[in-house]
């Protein structure tokens, strides 16, 4: 009876009861953590690693692996701080000639590792089976700069008066090479779509299609011109033909059609003289055909807008 209540006792809501059992379960429980944590085991711990090459003269095309799982054996407590991230060494791989390393058979590493890692742990094995890597030459090429303004359009009257200016003229840029050699000469800068009547400058983004990782200096270029009055001029222009064994519909002049700047009327009226068409037949076809002649003497201000055919009959 005495027994019965003792028990009954120990399990009524007492704070200092439960106090003691929760100090004797934490005391128990720290007891078995400290003597459990002191044995060896196994386990796997992925291991943060680095690549030790020339990074001022090559570049990966890809991102290189970043961990590898090794199974490890060791003290517990080594494991347990390894394993939460606590004095996790990285492990460096050393490459010699980047370039010629496309893949490493992981287990290749074990003896590198094990001297990296040092007497507290072992390796058992690598999980990880192979690394794969791209890394190219790092180079540096200046591409000269293009507009496209294909897609610039002016108000009824008005159109470009002037070349179009690019500055800087040329982007320099620092990549993988195999990326770089696959570029074209020039690089376009497409000129949004708008509707002009006056001068264009604009600050166009150099974009680089397909070619993630490669730096652009600068990464924006200026395209300017001037915009202004058009004046459309029909005339005609002087006809040279190279066959004495041909007749044409015209006997000496086609009639031209050109666009010019209007601040340029008096100036054309000088400068059209010197423009002629010409038609090469040495080696053209016998029979009869139509034909669009070849312009001289062009200034740069001046746009064709059309020019007559000619009817050639070859013997």
């Amino acid at each position: 009876m005495n027994l019965a209540r003792i028990f009954v006792n120990l399990f009524q809501f007492n704070r200092t009861n439960w106090k003691a059992v929760a100090l004797c379960f934490a005391a128990a429980a720290i007891f078995w953590l400290f003597n459990s944590f002191n044995k060896n085991y196994a386990t796997n711990i992925r291991f943060p690693l680095r690549f030790d090459y020339a990074e001022e003269k090559f570049i990966p095309l890809t991102n290189l692996p970043e961990d590898i799982s090794i199974n490890v054996s060791g003290n517990g407590w080594d494991l347990f701080r390894k394993s939460v991230g606590l004095q996790l060494p990285h492990l460096t791989i050393q490459l010699l000639r980047p370039t010629e390393v496309k893949k490493i058979v992981a287990s290749s590493l074990t003896p590198s590792f094990s001297e990296q890692l040092g007497a507290g742990l072992q390796i058992n094995y690598i999980v990880s089976d192979t690394l794969r890597l791209q890394i190219d030459e790092l180079d540096t090429h200046k591409f000269k700069l293009v507009a496209d303004i294909s897609q610039v359009s002016f108000r009824d009257g008005y159109g470009r008066i002037s070349p179009v200016v690019i500055l800087p003229d040329s982007v320099k840029l620092q990549g993988a090479k195999s990326l770089l050699h696959q570029l074209p000469d020039s690089i376009v800068l497409v000129v949004p779509k708008t509707n002009l009547d006056d001068r264009l400058r604009k600050e166009v983004e150099i974009v680089i299609p397909h070619a993630e990782g490669i730096d652009k200096n600068p990464k924006v270029a200026s395209v300017m011109f001037e915009v202004g009055s058009l004046s459309t001029i029909e005339t005609f222009v002087k006809l040279n033909v190279s066959s004495s064994s041909a007749k044409i519909s015209y006997v000496d002049s086609v009639k031209m059609i050109v666009q010019i700047p209007k601040i340029q009327e008096e100036k054309f009226k000088e400068d059209k003289t010197a423009i002629q068409a010409g038609v090469d037949l040495k080696n053209g076809p016998k029979g009869s055909y139509r034909l669009y002649p070849n312009l001289k003497g062009l200034q740069p201000y001046m746009k064709v807008i059309s020019i007559d055919s000619i009817s050639v009959r070859q013997f």
